[in-house]
């Protein structure tokens, strides 16, 4: 059940630091909810530019006193990741050096066989100290609680934590057969056991918001953990909470959170400690790194680069026109229909202004969700509304009426179409109609075909053709 590794022996070579004898320097390079970004942006350098920057600024050297990290939630986002299930972005972390990931909520997207392929790709481990099987409250094969490892003659004792919410932030039938338990219960079963593989300087690496961090700093420091490093929540955190140092470095590789211990092996203790957050901004490409990333944009521009419309301006991820043609096109493709709802949370990213491809919608709707078929009565429709969903064919602005103005009505039955995933996670909606039709339709399938069906150009952009009224 348990997976970890050490080193013995000491480097023979001279250390930095003040005492050559027992002073050694662990540098720890930490990202999280890289979630699949591997591409630059105008702003940011992604994976190749993060590694010139390590390269450049921080003296990386793969076999140096460097450790690099990562928070969880590696792969799903931009279809040059999502499409081909984190294998790329695995492929690119490994080359990177990453001695060590959390499991986050998005590592189930493609259910556990997913996870186990990436796994088996891996050159890193996928840490996880509270995730347990239900059947026997054993760590189930894909997670390693902890691993210890020998960076510049320091044993470092990596622990990792998964969010506790990740039920029902993911397809709950995905991880129905796990439980995720409690962080400080998960550390006071796990540190002794790192003690006793030889670990020295202990960290976390846990896929958990800044709250929760925070939370943990008490019993962390009477357990010796000096840092926690975080995810989830996509915060810039950098601070000391109750002696012990707690780290986020936002999503997306747009920042990296450089930590410089200095650690005394003699008196097992941290004789400084300093940490920086740095914008991957400026680096000078890593050859290698962008040549992998090459290979897979052309892998991605191979399956899903055919132009399927043409729109003027960008579409944001949150605005009523992005929600309104999601939820427009699914009526379209299904006209027998009378309403259609999703969550706001699985719009992932924004189109922006120029030609759309398949790759684009990919990317906005990265999650493999079916479309079902409800037959719910008004009030039970109404019932199952809150704010983090969106509609078509009706509207929600002051009352509830459908698209031609007509009120609907308690004990009307109507048709409605939804993802899958929100059946799965709203009881509402399979307490109100617990046979639903499955249509086995990708519910990113609609909005393909109904902006192919416009013929749009830059004569006739999707622009004319976007609702942008909030309903």
């Amino acid at each position: 059940m348990l997976v970890f590794s050490f080193y013995c022996s000491r480097k023979n070579t001279a250390p930095d630091g003040p005492n050559p004898v027992t002073t050694f320097r662990v540098v720890i390079l930490y990202t999280n909810d890289e979630h699949g970004w591997m591409e630059a942006t105008d702003t940011h350098g992604g994976a190749a530019g993060m590694m010139g920057l390590w390269r450049q600024n921080e003296g990386y050297t793969e076999d140096g006193h460097f450790l690099i990290l990562g928070g969880g939630d590696m792969w799903t986002g931009p279809a040059i990741s999502t499409w081909f299930r984190g294998e790329s972005m695995i492929d690119v972390l490994n080359a990177m050096g990453y001695g060590g990931a959390a499991i986050g909520n998005h590592e189930f997207d493609f259910q556990v066989t997913g996870l186990n392929e990436r796994r088996e790709q891996a050159d890193f481990p996928f840490l996880s100290a509270n995730i347990r099987l239900r059947s026997t409250g054993e760590i189930p094969d894909f997670a390693v609680p902890y691993t210890v490892i020998n960076v510049n003659g320091v044993r470092v004792g990596m622990i990792g934590l998964s969010a506790m919410n990740t039920p029902s932030t993911v397809f709950p039938d995905y991880v129905a057969d796990l439980e995720f338990t409690d962080y400080e219960t998960a550390l006071r079963e796990t540190v002794p056991r790192a003690r006793e593989a030889g670990a020295e300087l202990l960290v976390v690496v846990g896929h958990i918001c800044g709250s929760e961090m925070a939370a943990l700093t008490t019993p962390a420091a009477e357990l010796g953990i000096t840092l926690i490093g975080g995810g989830h929540c996509h915060e810039t955190i950098n601070e000391v909470v109750n002696g012990v140092t707690i780290i986020e470095a936002g999503a997306y590789f747009k920042n990296y959170i450089r930590v410089n211990i200095m650690f005394n092996t003699e008196t097992d203790t941290v004789e400084s400690i300093e940490h920086t957050i740095h914008v991957n901004r400026g680096g000078t490409p890593d050859p290698e790194i962008a040549a992998i990333v090459s290979t897979w944009r052309d892998l991605t521009d191979a399956q899903l680069s055919g132009e399927i419309g043409y729109v003027e301006r960008e579409i944001e991820r949150t605005s009523a026109a992005m929600f309104n043609m999601i939820a427009d096109s699914w009526l379209w493709a299904f006209p027998q229909a009378d309403i259609s709802i999703s969550n706001a949370g699985g719009v992932r990213q924004s189109i922006p202004g120029g030609a759309i491809t398949s790759a684009s919608i990919v990317g906005v709707l990265p999650f493999e969700n079916i479309i079902l078929q409800l037959e719910l009565t008004g009030e039970r429709l109404i019932g199952c509304l809150d704010d983090s969903l969106f509609v078509g064919g009706m509207t929600t602005v002051g009352g509830y009426f459908l698209a031609d103005g007509t009120p609907i009505a308690n004990d009307t039955v109507y048709t409605v179409l939804i993802t899958d995933f929100l059946y799965s996670s709203y009881s509402g909606f399979a307490a109100a109609d617990p046979e639903p039709y499955v249509t086995d339709v990708n519910w990113r399938q609609p909005v393909i075909d109904w902006i192919i069906s416009l013929n749009t150009s830059p004569e006739n952009p999707l622009d004319l053709y976007l609702d942008t009224v909030e309903r």
